[in-house]
């Protein structure tokens, strides 16, 4: 059986950078770069993966509401029936602003992780440029 390790990114872009050890090249700033943008992937993708979970939760929880707010109601108790009659009209317009509602939450909770993860990594790029600018500048 073959080994499950881990493929270690970092170790490997090291030895290759020490290998042709460039003048005015600094290995572990470069390194360091590569980190952060890892760890931002990272951090985006987290952050998905939470909405998601968010947004499935959110879904399910409208599904049951839905359905029991259906079943209550369309079958009415029988001494309802007999006392006073339902409305359809106003049933079906309860549940479709209800349900326009649910949409409305469920936008919501996906543009939140779009925009949550899209911070995440303008931020790193912001970062980036930054450290470009400081590299560029310093062989001038």
């Amino acid at each position: 059986m073959e080994s499950t390790q881990l493929f270690n990114v970092p170790g490997v872009f090291a030895n290759l950078i020490g290998q042709f050890k460039l003048p005015g090249v600094d290995a572990a700033v470069i390194l360091e770069s590569r980190r952060k943008d890892l760890e931002a992937v990272m951090v985006a993708v987290t952050t998905e993966i939470a909405g998601m979970q968010s947004l499935g939760q959110k879904q399910a929880e409208i599904l049951r509401s839905a359905v029991s707010g259906l079943q209550s109601r369309i079958a009415p108790k029988a001494t309802q029936e007999r006392e006073q009659p339902v409305d359809r009209d106003d049933t079906i317009q309860q549940a479709l602003h209800d349900t326009v509602a649910d949409f409305r939450s469920l936008v919501d909770i996906a543009c939140k992780t779009q925009f949550d993860s899209l911070a995440v990594l303008g931020k790193r790029v912001t970062e980036n440029v930054e450290e470009w600018k400081g590299l560029l500048s310093v062989r001038k």
